[in-house]
């Protein structure tokens, strides 16, 4: 890990105090409200914590280079700072990695785990490239591109709106967070630790997503012990947008042995 002392994040903690916490985690160039959707659902059944990961959101961009280890500890020291001993985690793309790392790095924090639309190994050259390319010419410069993988063409031409949205929140990230978040994607690489992971894991995968396939999706599905998949039909990469009630039924499936309604 690279990065002293670990930056605060931006977060959001609501919902019921007596009730188990959930903790969501970012895709890149997105922020907490990408799960807008899903937590008007969660937060009435969890304590239910959203945050923005390292380099996005409105404040202070801190200097790389980043690791996935430093956007770990990242939230290691916002759950010690508000108390949270243990949590529920479902992370999506970025926010899977970091989910991987909490759940075989420090496995007694995480109770129940969700890895949505993400990849043990992602394509170093591609974020790479996407690093140089964001640095020299803005965020701004691969909006297109992401925005392609992230919806369908279906979801493209019928719901404008919300990709409008989506793409003020990509654009408004600034372009050295951006960039040092690619190089995270460029360098992790998580797939011989997931058989260390065992928190009961549930992976969720975009049938059509091009950022991380079903094929990765099987792939962290077959290592991590006793894991389930859920391929989610009419679904790029952020699936949790595109096909909301669904994502937001197999997280709750998954997390229903947590609810504080059980307890």
């Amino acid at each position: 890990m690279t990065s002293e002392p670990v930056v605060r994040l931006n977060y959001v903690l609501e919902g019921p105090e007596n009730a188990p916490v959930l903790v969501l985690s970012n895709s890149l160039g997105s922020t907490l409200k990408m799960w807008d959707e899903q937590a008007s659902v969660l937060r009435e059944r969890f304590r239910l914590l959203r945050y923005d990961q390292r380099g996005h959101g409105d404040l202070p961009v801190p200097p790389g280079p980043y690791e996935l280890g430093d956007i770990g500890l990242d939230l290691l020291a916002l759950l010690d700072r508000l108390e949270i001993e243990h949590a529920s985690f479902c992370g999506l793309s970025l926010g899977g990695l970091v989910g991987m790392w909490l759940a075989s790095e420090s496995p007694g924090r995480i109770e129940r785990l969700v890895l949505c639309c993400t990849a043990a190994r992602f394509d170093p050259d591609m974020y790479d490239a996407r690093a140089h390319k964001v640095r020299a010419e803005g965020v701004g410069s691969i909006a297109d591109v992401v925005l392609e993988r992230w919806f369908t063409p279906e979801f493209r031409a019928s719901r404008p709106e919300t990709v409008d949205w989506a793409e003020s929140m990509l654009r408004g990230t600034p372009a050295e967070g951006y960039a040092g978040c690619c190089e995270v994607l460029r360098d992790a690489d998580m797939r011989d630790r997931l058989k260390d992971i065992r928190a009961p894991t549930l992976v969720i995968a975009g049938a059509e997503d091009p950022a991380a396939t079903v094929d990765q999706a099987e792939e962290i599905r077959d290592s991590i012990p006793d894991a389930s998949l859920v391929v989610i039909e009419g679904a790029a990469h952020l699936a949790n947008i595109e096909q909301p009630e669904g994502v937001t039924r197999e997280i709750l499936n998954h997390l229903e042995p947590a609810t504080w309604e059980g307890r």
